[in-house]
């Protein structure tokens, strides 16, 4: 059973970090704008480039996250082309692809999904254009003008990472989702984004369901000794 994180204390930043997990199940409670609201406040303390702070944060519920659910995912089911407004590649591989593989491995055992049942792994990748169900959306976008600025993209990153750690202290659960936002067009529109602003990303966020067991799933990460070199240090 997945840990009830509203019970939570308040933890220590180093906890805070490795406690953290994505969250792809959430209860139907609404969220308050008000919790919402202290979320951003704190994300928004993210370093910026000479402190341009060149986010915007759209938060979304109710019908008009139920019609982006409702367009992206019939799109994606009719065979319409990904329409993203950033730049994207031709796909991972190497050992960006095998560790892509290996948080799927994670996924679907915890979910015993089997490799040959077609029918729930096209169910799982249709929970990510709906955004895995949560209760709200927060669309995350860039001023245009920097559209082209790979530091204002650093600074986004910094920012996001800050909403999905301040929704922790909170009790909420959330996964950064670029599924969410594989429909773009349709996001601008029942989001009501200003054509000066690139949407980015968009992150899922709710009351995790402690049901679900792929809520207790945390995605590993590399050694140091593979990602980490030091140079000038006595041995």
């Amino acid at each position: 059973m997945a840990e009830n994180i509203s019970k939570q204390p308040k933890i220590d930043f180093e906890t805070l970090v490795k406690q953290r997990r994505s969250i792809r199940g959430y209860k139907p409670d609404a969220v308050s704008k008000e919790i919402i609201d202290e979320i951003i406040e704190i994300a928004k303390r993210a370093p910026s480039s000479m402190n341009t702070q060149p986010w915007h944060f759209h938060v979304i519920t109710g019908d008009p996250l139920e019609q982006i659910r409702k367009g992206n995912t019939e799109r994606m089911l009719a065979g319409a082309s990904v329409d993203r407004e950033i730049k994207m590649g031709h796909g991972y591989e190497g050992i960006h692809r095998d560790r892509q593989v290996e948080i799927a491995i994670q996924l679907f055992s915890a979910m015993e999904i089997e490799r040959d049942d077609k029918e729930r792994r096209q169910d799982w990748v249709m929970r990510g254009f709906r955004q895995f169900d949560a209760p709200v959306s927060i669309v995350v976008t860039l001023d245009k003008a920097l559209e082209h600025d790979t530091v204002g993209h650093f600074d986004l990153g910094a920012a996001t990472y800050g909403l999905v750690l301040a929704a922790w202290t909170k009790g909420l659960g959330s996964v950064i989702n670029g599924q969410g936002i594989m429909q773009s067009s349709v996001v601008r529109e029942f989001a009501n984004i200003p054509e000066d602003e690139v949407i980015m990303t968009c992150v899922a966020m709710g009351y995790p369901d402690e049901t679900f067991v792929a809520n207790d799933v945390q995605s590993l990460r590399a050694s140091n000794e593979s990602v980490v070199s030091y140079v000038g240090f006595d041995e």
